[in-house]
């Protein structure tokens, strides 16, 4: 595992296609919901750009959301919702997951954030690590 302050990345023992379905299927199990997937090697191919499999799953639980949104001044934190979750391919073959720490960013946020973005940290650093061990 690769990691600096913010952002996790993991090898995945499937590839791209079965290791995002994995992921959507044990979020599923837990609750969260999959609101958007973003396939980036097909929308740069539009522009004429050949890259790698990379896609951006969405998840969101709105068990922990609600906890944000419901708050007036809390809100601003909806700029990291839904929760990304990104699987890619890099040039050795092999299947990645990076997702971003957000406990770490939670430090010195109101208390209601601080609580929501580690359960949501957690839950889905366990989502991962039960797809791909």
């Amino acid at each position: 595992m690769n990691t600096n302050q913010f952002i996790v990345e993991q090898v995945s023992p499937f590839d791209v296609p079965t290791t995002i379905a994995k992921i959507v299927e044990e979020a599923g199990k837990r609750g969260w919901q999959n609101p958007a997937m973003h396939n980036l090697q097909q929308s740069l191919a539009k522009s004429g750009k050949q890259v790698r499999p990379v896609q951006v799953v969405e998840i969101c639980k709105p068990e922990f959301s609600g906890k944000m949104l419901e708050l007036s001044d809390e809100r601003i934190i909806s700029v990291m919702m839904p929760c990304r979750i990104s699987v890619y391919q890099k040039d050795d073959g092999k299947a990645y997951v990076a997702m971003l720490d957000t406990s770490l960013m939670a430090a010195g946020l109101p208390e209601a954030v601080n609580h929501a973005m580690t359960s949501v940290s957690n839950e889905s650093f366990d989502i991962v690590q039960m797809v791909i061990g």
